[in-house]
């Protein structure tokens, strides 16, 4: 039997996908279907003076409007935190989640007020303009740093828009660190605030069988179990056994879809009503004042060194803006995620992070594709590069001197956790061997005097990512680490995995049936996955965090040799011997010493027929596999970015990008580069182009269509250069780590580092992201002074970014 981890496999499920025979929500055309529109707040900040739904319920093709107060009414509830955050000093967060409707107040433009469902979507979309609605205007906040005065408050219950203060770290070791320095150099940076943009936009599909009392939810998401499990304790409020929900064909999730939202308790609410089943599908501007933003962080930060450029201490502070609710995992992303990593590849003695969580009137904040990991590797890598500029060293033996070495591993960190393997050294030489990095300096030096400008930009990383249950449950996660699978052997030998994890773009359908074919010795065309049906699967986490492989490969191959071994014992019984004189080898049973051979197959079938079987053998092949890791895992990978700046007009080329990821063992290499492919691109776009774009006086979102949100296209972006590297992770039987998010994590930073490279003559030292011609062309203007920082209070006036006031460091 050929291997099949390991190899390039096509993938599967790209025949239905490139033929156009995917199934994804919108294509479901139920019986009798309705169709729900969604009346949104166009306000960030406002009282609901008035409601009233009379001319719209009256309107050509409604079936019903609903209300908050009717669902306040059936005493329903709200979308919950999973990933709560104290204050430093033991005080619980002030925690208010998202509502399924406003009632009362709306928090932010795009705010859910009231649901119709009609016949058509035209007429649902039809009928909101009927809706009878008056707003009392009341101030706003969108700026992170603003909520810190309390002088506009986002929920006045709570007497402050502060979500939580937490620290991590040795404060007093920093501080020493910085009082033994040689050489500071100090940065204020903005992650800017983003979105998905998946090519599916949101989709639900409500139905309730009145017959048996159950609800069926079909949803565009990550995580159909934990919407189950959210739907029963916390929104619809209804027995979690009589709801199910499907996902199926996603186009995209990225970590938006991580969360709950109010249209997926609500299209089976109205189910339940109107005894009907109940479509929505967003729009995509809708989808931009629904949807769940990431990152949005406000830095100031700073970096101890000797004068031989080795590090001595980080230090950090961050405002988080989390938005006007609370999300699943919002909170935690900023708090656990991002400081984390911040040490990176590096030998770092002590680093201290301040994050303040705050409460504004924009959308909420979820996870987004990296999770507070490309926030703190931006922070460690950009300190490093200026840095080294600073001092005098070239970036790549600023880095050489504070590697980590392979021979260090395990290593613990500041923060007391231990990276399980790498070898840091091994991906800064083969991505520097990628390009030829001493020829590509000199064309450096050689093009600025001709007056061109290119830059060059490195960024390395560690990722963390999978954490088992109880460190889920020290870090205050309300749900585990784990995840769940299924194998099922058919009488005919066939196999089906039923996974608790979702693939909405990862090729799961290939990858995980590649390990299972190769390890029972069967063809990969006899293995089947099914994913996304709480009906089917017996409970899972979905997919997240680059969690999936790292926690699905080892359970399907412990299913696998569960089955195998009781397959084992039952040829033995069938060969008259004992199991121990049984050996399998390409799906096959060979007496020892013999001739005897019984095909997969044949003892499958044996299994099921139940004519001959040894005492006290269970029948049939069916496993059920739980499986929480020991330890988190730690993917690394190392990016290099080389940029053209057009000297007249600012405008970025970016020419060349270069990134070697360590996942540990590569089941499939051809997946596996397309992950990090699509995450660059996202990383690329956030260093360039992507901004939720908010007036700060008003809360308005300014990039409110893809008119004003731009995202990278395929001409944006060159052909990258890839190299895998393969460190086997020790602490599961395959040797994998994550690998689905490292692309993001480390593409800002190269990239911003490559611009500042670029620019650093002109006096530039940081220009804030999106880094787009006119803020490259304005920092060239401002050549000169030499500014380490200019935080200011952002421009209000309409379509002007809030981000300007660190657009370029070097002054206006």
């Amino acid at each position: 039997m050929t291997e099949t981890i390991g190899i390039g496999v096509r993938r599967r499920e790209d025949r239905r996908f490139l033929t156009g025979r995917g199934r994804y929500v919108d294509d479901i055309k139920l019986p009798n279907l309705a169709h729900a529109a969604f009346l949104r707040s166009p306000h960030a900040s406002a009282r609901i003076v008035r409601l009233d739904v009379a001319r719209a319920q009256a309107a050509k093709g409604v079936i019903g409007v609903l209300t908050g107060r009717e669902w306040q009414a059936e005493g329903r509830g709200a979308m919950p935190t999973i990933a709560p955050v104290p204050f430093s000093d033991g005080r619980p967060m002030n925690e208010v989640s998202r509502p399924v409707f406003a009632v009362d107040f709306v928090k932010h433009v795009g705010d859910t007020v009231a649901m119709i469902v009609a016949e058509t979507r035209g007429e649902a979309l039809d009928a909101l303009e009927l809706i009878d609605i008056e707003y009392e205007a009341l101030p706003a906040i969108a700026y992170g740093p603003d909520a810190t005065t309390d002088t506009v408050l986002v929920h006045p219950e709570l007497k402050t828009n502060i979500t939580f203060d937490h620290e991590l770290g040795d404060r007093e070791a920093v501080r020493q660190a910085f009082r033994n320095a040689d050489h500071v150099v100090s940065l204020d940076v903005i992650q800017n605030r983003i979105t998905a943009n998946a090519l599916e936009p949101r989709a639900y599909i409500g139905e309730y069988d009145a017959g048996r009392d159950e609800y069926t939810l079909t949803a565009s998401t990550q995580i159909p179990h934990l919407v189950r499990q959210w739907l029963a304790d916390d929104s619809l409020r209804e027995p979690e056994h009589k709801i199910r929900v499907i996902a199926p064909d996603v186009g995209g999730g990225f970590g938006p879809r991580n969360t709950h939202y109010s249209e997926e308790p609500a299209v089976l609410w109205a189910a339940k009503k109107f005894g009907r089943a109940v479509k929505f599908v967003a729009t995509r501007s809708e989808s931009l004042i629904t949807d769940a933003h990431g990152r949005d962080h406000v830095t100031t930060c700073r970096m101890a060194l000797t004068r031989e450029g080795r590090i001595l201490g980080i230090e950090a502070d961050t405002i988080a803006n989390l938005g006007a609710y609370m999300t699943a995992f919002g909170p935690s992303i900023p708090a656990h995620y991002y400081p984390r990593v911040m040490s990176g590849l590096y030998r770092v003695p002590s680093v201290h992070c301040r994050v303040r969580g705050v409460y504004t009137h924009t959308v909420p904040v979820e996870a987004y594709r990296g999770a507070g990991r490309p926030e703190g590797i931006y922070v460690l890598e950009r300190l490093l590069e200026n840095a080294a500029r600073e001092l005098g060293i070239d970036v790549v033996e600023i880095r050489r001197r504070n590697m980590l070495r392979a021979e260090d591993f395990p290593y613990k960190t500041c923060f007391g956790f231990s990276y399980d393997v790498a070898d840091p050294p091994g991906l800064l030489e083969k991505t520097l061997s990628l390009i030829d990095y001493p020829a590509l300096r000199r064309e450096q030096s050689a093009a600025r005097e001709r007056g061109e400008l290119i830059g060059i930009g490195l960024a390395g990383f560690v990722d963390c990512c999978g954490a088992p249950s109880k460190a889920a449950k020290a870090i205050g996660r309300r749900i585990g680490g784990y995840d769940a699978m299924q194998i099922r052997l058919h009488p005919s030998g066939k196999v089906t995995l039923f996974c608790g994890t979702h693939s909405h773009g990862q090729g799961h359908e290939t990858s995980f049936c590649q390990i299972a074919a190769q390890q029972l010795g069967i063809p990969l065309e006899d293995v089947l996955l099914v994913e996304g049906d709480t009906g089917r699967i017996p409970t899972g986490l979905g997919t997240w965090g680059s969690r999936s492989m790292f926690l699905m490969g080892p359970a399907i191959s412990e299913a696998t040799r569960r089955v195998l071994q009781k397959m084992t014992r039952l040829a033995a019984h069938l060969m008259e011997t004992e199991p121990e004189k049984v050996t399998v080898h390409e799906g096959r049973f060979i007496r020892s010493g013999t001739n005897r051979v019984l095909s997969f197959r044949e003892v499958v079938r044996a299994a099921y027929t139940g004519h001959d079987v040894p005492a006290g053998f269970e029948l049939g092949l069916e496993e059920t596999v739980f499986y929480d890791p020991p330890d988190r895992n730690f993917p690394s990978g190392m990016q290099l970015a080389v940029v053209e700046i057009n000297a007249k007009t600012g405008r970025v080329t970016l020419r060349d990008f270069c990134a070697v990821d360590d996942c540990g063992c590569v089941i499939n290499p051809m997946i596996v580069e397309g992950q990090l492919h699509g995450g660059v691109a996202q990383g690329i776009g956030q260093a360039l182009m992507e901004e939720c774009t908010y007036d700060s006086g008003s809360g308005q979102l300014v990039a409110g269509s893809f008119m004003d949100y731009t995202m990278p296209r395929a001409d944006d972006l060159p052909s990258i250069r890839f190299r895998h590297q393969e460190t086997l992770n020790p602490n599961n039987v395959l040797g994998v780590k994550g690998s689905g998010e490292s692309g993001s994590i480390g593409a800002p930073a190269a990239v911003a580092n490559a611009i500042v490279d670029a620019l650093w003559h002109f006096g530039v030292r940081e220009i804030s992201m999106p880094i787009t011609s006119q803020k490259v062309w304005r920092a060239m203007l401002g050549a000169g002074s030499h500014r380490a920082s200019a935080i200011q209070k952002p421009d209000t006036r309409p379509k002007k970014s809030k981000h300007e006031q660190l657009e370029v460091q070097t002054g206006k």
